[in-house]
C-alpha cells in the first residue's frame, strides 16, 4: 500500500474520533474540523518524505493534540493567564499520551452522533453533519452525493452548526430515560446515508458505494459503542446483508438484475457471513420483543441462506414480515409484504394486498408500488394494465437505471400483448 492510500484509509478510521475529541475541548465545530485537517495536512506533507509512523493514528492524534494547544495559545491573546492555561491543560488532558488508550476518544465520537443526530435539527442537517464531522466527507462529496450543488450544502452546514451553537445543544450521551429514542434516530441517520447509497434517488449512479461503505462503518462504531443494544446490531446486520449483494446489482452494462437473476456466487461471502452472526446475536438478544432492524434483517437472512432464488423460504419471510406489520405498521412494510405473499400464494393474492393498502393513497407517488402492481399484473397476463402501471412508475423516478429496466419491461409486456 502507497503512504497516500495509507493516509487515505488512516483518515477515515481516525478523523471521527479526533474532531469529536477537539469539539468536546474547544467548543467550536469550524475550529476543531481545521485543526483535524491541519494534522492529516502535516501528514501528507511529511510521510512521503519521512516514511510513515509506526503508529500513523497515535501520530495524528499527538500532532492534532499540539496543533490545538498553539491554536488556543495564539487566540487566548488578552485573556487573564489563569483561564488560558486551563484551556490548554484540557486540551492536553484529552489526548492521552499512550494513543493506543482509545476510550476517552471513543466516547466523544459516541457524543458527536448524538450530537449531530439531535432532534432540534432537520433530517437532512443531521445526515449532512454526521457525513461531514464523523465520516470525514468533504462539502462537495456531501452534496455530490445528495445532488445539490456544494454552496446548498455548505449553507446546510453553516446552519446546522449555528442551530447547535445558538440552541446550546448539549455534547453529550442522552440520559437513560432519553436514550432509546434518541438512538432510534441515529440509527434512523445511520440508514438512510446507506438507503441513498444503496439506491441513489437520482443521476446516473444506481450505487454510491461511498455512502454504504460510512454507513456500515458508522453503524458498526454505534455497536461497539452500545453494545447492549440489539437494534443497532440488527441495524448493522441488515446492511451487510445488503451491502453483500452489490456487485450482483447490476450487470455490465449498468442495468438492474433483479434479485431472482442474480448471479449469487457475486455475493460477498464475507459480508453475509458477518451479517448472519449479528442477525442471530440481535435476534437472540430480543427474543420476546425483537425490533423491527433485527426482523428486517431476518428477512435478509432468508435470501442469504438460499443457494438459489427457488429455494428461498418465502414462507418464513410472509410469517417475518407479519410480526413487522404488527410492530412498525408502514405502507412500505406493507408493500414489501404483498411481494411476499405473492410469491408464495401466487400474484393474484399479492394483487388484492396492494389493492387493500392502495386505499389510503399513500403509495399514490411511490413507484416501487407501481412497479410491483405491474409485475403482478404481467405474471397474470393482463399486459396492457401491466404496461400502464410500469408507465406510471416510469413518470415517477429520477434514476437512469431504474429509468431503463422500466423501459425495457414496458418493451416487453407491449410486445406480448
Amino acid at each position: 500500500m502507497t503512504t497516500h492510500a495509507a493516509l487515505i484509509r488512516v483518515y477515515r478510521e481516525q478523523i471521527g474520533r479526533i474532531v469529536a475529541t477537539l469539539i468536546r475541548v474547544l467548543g467550536d465545530f469550524d475550529l476543531a474540523e481545521e485543526i483535524a485537517h491541519d494534522a492529516f495536512a502535516a501528514a501528507l506533507e511529511q510521510w512521503p518524505t519521512e516514511g510513515s509512523p509506526s503508529n500513523p493514528a497515535g501520530w495524528l492524534v499527538q500532532t492534532a493534540r499540539h496543533k490545538a494547544v498553539d491554536e488556543v495559545r495564539r487566540r487566548a491573546i488578552g485573556r487573564r493567564k489563569l483561564q488560558q492555561a486551563q484551556i490548554v491543560a484540557e486540551v492536553e488532558a484529552s489526548f492521552q499520551p499512550e494513543p493506543d488508550v482509545e476510550s476517552g476518544l471513543e466516547d466523544d465520537r459516541l457524543r458527536l452522533m448524538f450530537t449531530c443526530c439531535h432532534p432540534a435539527l432537520a433530517l437532512e442537517a443531521q445526515v449532512a453533519l454526521t457525513l461531514r464531522t464523523l465520516g470525514g466527507l468533504s462539502t462537495e462529496e456531501i452534496a455530490r452525493a445528495f445532488l445539490v450543488p456544494p454552496t446548498t450544502m455548505a449553507q446546510r452546514l453553516v446552519r446546522a452548526k449555528g442551530k447547535i451553537r445558538d440552541a446550546n445543544i448539549p455534547y453529550r450521551v442522552p440520559p437513560t430515560e432519553q436514550l432509546s429514542e434518541r438512538l432510534d434516530a441515529v440509527r434512523a441517520v445511520v440508514y438512510l446515508v446507506f438507503s441513498e447509497g444503496y439506491a441513489a434517488t437520482a443521476g446516473d449512479a444506481f450505487i454510491r458505494r461511498d455512502l454504504c461503505n460510512e454507513a456500515i462503518r458508522l453503524g458498526l462504531l454505534l455497536a461497539k459503542l452500545l453494545p447492549d443494544r440489539s437494534e443497532t446490531e440488527g441495524l448493522c446486520a441488515l446492511m451487510l446483508l445488503h451491502d453483500s449483494r452489490r456487485d450482483a446489482r447490476l450487470d455490465d452494462a449498468g442495468d438492474i438484475v433483479l434479485l431472482e437473476d442474480q448471479d449469487r456466487a457475486r455475493w460477498d461471502e464475507d459480508e453475509i457471513r458477518e451479517g448472519l452472526a449479528l442477525t442471530e446475536s440481535a435476534l437472540r438478544k430480543c427474543a420476546r420483543q425483537p425490533g423491527p432492524y433485527a426482523l428486517q434483517a431476518a428477512i435478509s437472512a432468508c435470501h442469504a441462506r438460499a443457494p438459489r432464488a427457488q429455494e428461498t423460504d418465502w414462507r418464513q419471510i410472509a410469517v417475518l414480515y407479519d410480526i413487522l406489520s404488527e410492530i412498525h405498521p408502514t405502507k412500505i412494510v406493507s408493500l414489501n409484504r404483498a411481494v411476499a405473499i405473492a410469491m408464495l400464494r401466487g400474484p393474484e393474492q399479492g394483487l388484492a394486498e396492494l389493492d387493500a393498502i392502495a386505499r389510503g393513497g399513500e403509495l399514490d407517488g411511490y413507484y416501487l408500488f407501481h412497479a410491483a402492481r405491474a409485475d403482478f399484473l404481467r405474471r397474470l397476463g393482463q399486459l396492457g394494465a401491466a404496461a400502464e402501471s410500469y408507465e406510471k412508475a416510469k413518470s415517477l423516478v429520477l434514476g437512469d437505471a431504474e429509468r431503463r429496466f422500466l423501459d425495457r419491461r414496458i418493451a416487453e409486456v407491449r410486445r406480448g400483448s
